[in-house]
């Protein structure tokens, strides 16, 4: 794991800042997707995931980010309920994921 941790580190360090957000990003989407899952069963989870991205903070993303290294903790269902309960979330998930869950009504 911690040598997983390093390689990660030294990935980044070589990558441009978009591509070091990119894979940021990307590993933060791996750690909430679960979280999502099991707390809010049926919810559309890319749209959702979306929103909890879209709408963490650099720090939070960092954090989500090295969570997705270990699986999900109780820091990350703390980080994304955090994140959930915040208006811009809350309109996200009901402009984003709202419609694609009524869509399959």
């Amino acid at each position: 794991m911690k040598h997983f941790a390093l390689t990660f580190a030294l990935l980044l360090a070589a990558c441009t800042p978009a591509q070091q957000d990119d894979l940021t990003r990307d590993a933060a989407k791996r750690a909430v997707r679960p979280v999502l899952a099991e707390r809010f069963p049926g919810i559309p989870l890319e749209p959702a995931t979306d929103c909890i991205i879209d709408n963490a903070t650099s720090r939070e993303l960092l954090s989500l980010a090295a969570d997705a290294v270990t699986g999900p903790t109780a820091n990350t269902v703390e980080i994304v309920g955090d994140i959930a309960s915040r208006p811009e979330t809350i309109r996200c998930l009901a402009e984003e994921g709202l419609p694609v869950l009524l869509g399959g009504l």
